[in-house]
Formats: C-alpha cells, sequence, structure tokens
C-alpha cells in the first residue's frame, strides 16, 4: 500500500491529502459546464458519481450516490450533499443496473486501471455513462504549454485518449466538446485562459494536480516565466486577444456512452 493510500486514500497517482485541500475553494462547478453534463444525464432519476471529489456538479435535480476514496475530499463536501461512499471506481460496491445513470468529472485520469474502473461503471449502469474530461490530443494547444511545457505534458500523459475511452464503454458513445467560458468558476488550468494572472497564485496551481508532479524548482522557473511575460507585456502581445474572447474551446470534452 502507498503512503498516500494509507494516509489519504487517494487511489490514483495524485495525494489529494496533500494538494486537495483547497479543491473546494479553487475548483467551484461552473453552472455553464454543470448544464452541459446535467443536459447529458437526461431524464435519469438514480445516478452514481464515480471519482466524486468535493461533489462538483452533483446536482439535487438526481438522486446521487458519491464515491469517493480521498478522505481529503470527501472532508470538503457540502453539508447539502450526502456524504460519499469511500470506495474505488474499480470496484464499485453495487449490484448489476443500480443505477440509472453514472457520471464523472475530471477523474478517470486518476483511476489506476481505466478500463476496470469504466467496466465498472457500465456494469452499475443501467443507462448512460457519462464523463467530463479532457482530450490529451488537445491539451498542448493551449498558450500554458509556452511557459510550463512539463505540466501540460504530465496532463497529455494522464488523459486516457478518447478512441480508448469510448472503445472500454461500447455501446453507442459521443463526443461533445465543451466551451470554457471566461469568467469560469472551476479552476482547472484552461479556466484562466484568459486570467493569466491566477496561475501566478499558488493555491490555484495547487488545485491542478499536473503542477504537482513537476519539481518545486521547476515550478518556480514556470512561474517566474509567466509573471515576466505578463509583466513585460509579452503575454499580451502574443494572446491578449484571448481577455476579450467570451469562452475557450480547448481540450474538454464531454463523452456519452450508452448500451
Amino acid at each position: 500500500m502507498s503512503e498516500q493510500q494509507s494516509t489519504d486514500g487517494s487511489a490514483g497517482d495524485a495525494d489529494y491529502g496533500a494538494i486537495g485541500t483547497g479543491y473546494s475553494t479553487y475548483r467551484r462547478p461552473d453552472p455553464r459546464i454543470a448544464q452541459a453534463l446535467h443536459r447529458a444525464l437526461g431524464d435519469a432519476r438514480t445516478v452514481v458519481n464515480v471519482g466524486a471529489g468535493a461533489g462538483s456538479y452533483e446536482s439535487t435535480a438526481f438522486e446521487t450516490t458519491a464515491v469517493e476514496p480521498s478522505r481529503s475530499m470527501r472532508e470538503q463536501r457540502p453539508a447539502a450533499l450526502p456524504p460519499a461512499i469511500d470506495a474505488a471506481a474499480e470496484q464499485l460496491p453495487f449490484g448489476d443496473g443500480a443505477f440509472d445513470a453514472a457520471m464523472s468529472t475530471f477523474s478517470v485520469h486518476q483511476w489506476s486501471d481505466l478500463e476496470a474502473g469504466l467496466t465498472e461503471m457500465r456494469r452499475v449502469t443501467r443507462g448512460p455513462v457519462v464523463l467530463l474530461t479532457c482530450d490529451p490530443a488537445r491539451v498542448r494547444d493551449f498558450w500554458l504549454y509556452e511557459y510550463a511545457p512539463l505540466v501540460l505534458d504530465t496532463e497529455a500523459r494522464r488523459y486516457p485518449s478518447i478512441d480508448r475511452i469510448t472503445g472500454i464503454l461500447g455501446g453507442h458513445a459521443t463526443v461533445e466538446s465543451v466551451p470554457v467560458p471566461a469568467d469560469c468558476t472551476d479552476g482547472f488550468n484552461e479556466a484562466y485562459y484568459a486570467r493569466p494572472e491566477r496561475l501566478l497564485d499558488p493555491a490555484a496551481r495547487q488545485a491542478c494536480s499536473a503542477w504537482s508532479f513537476v519539481e518545486p524548482s521547476v515550478r518556480e522557473q514556470y512561474t517566474d516565466r509567466l509573471r515576466h511575460a505578463l509583466d513585460s507585456g509579452l503575454w499580451d502581445e502574443r494572446h491578449g486577444r484571448l481577455r476579450r474572447q467570451s469562452a475557450f474551446d480547448g481540450s474538454l470534452v464531454l463523452v456519452r456512452a450508452t448500451p
């Protein structure tokens, strides 16, 4: 058993006991992204949320059962939401076809065994399996790659390909690009496409797990590089048009698979 499993319970490759303390502040669900997700869940009544974290994107419109192995993340769930079950995607403690639908947001790249986790989601779900994730083929297209290449290399390595996801889920799958609003409240890297200054905040970077895979000294170099580009006006010279862009079509996608 790894140290992160023995202390916090995080089941993936990131220790949320160390990096997840600010998620409820910096990773607040964005209502426009939530709308796309809930639309994909359709008329489901019962939903299992796998890798539920602090409860982002759970809606009271559904009867939701949350599954989250990290104690730190479970403890950040709002009081209005039901407690999450301590379990991992690869071994869901439910019977076959127990739910109308299943969802997972920004989680599949954390799983130790993607095939086992997706197979379990399909097993316990009668209807759609809906995943909010990032397309690794598009991750490096974001401007941050100029300033923090190893961070986005890490993201591109960790996120499974969309073809692999849909191949495992089987059935009929659709993939929808999800625009990221300029004032997005869910602070993943691309959420700051028009607000680069936000990434100078250490807590904002900590809430994007890919930064934790880069050595502290390298993270500092990347931050200094971005700060210099902002102070000198170089960032705005290259990317300033994004500040006037209401949404960004980046790597964020919604995968929906039905049996």
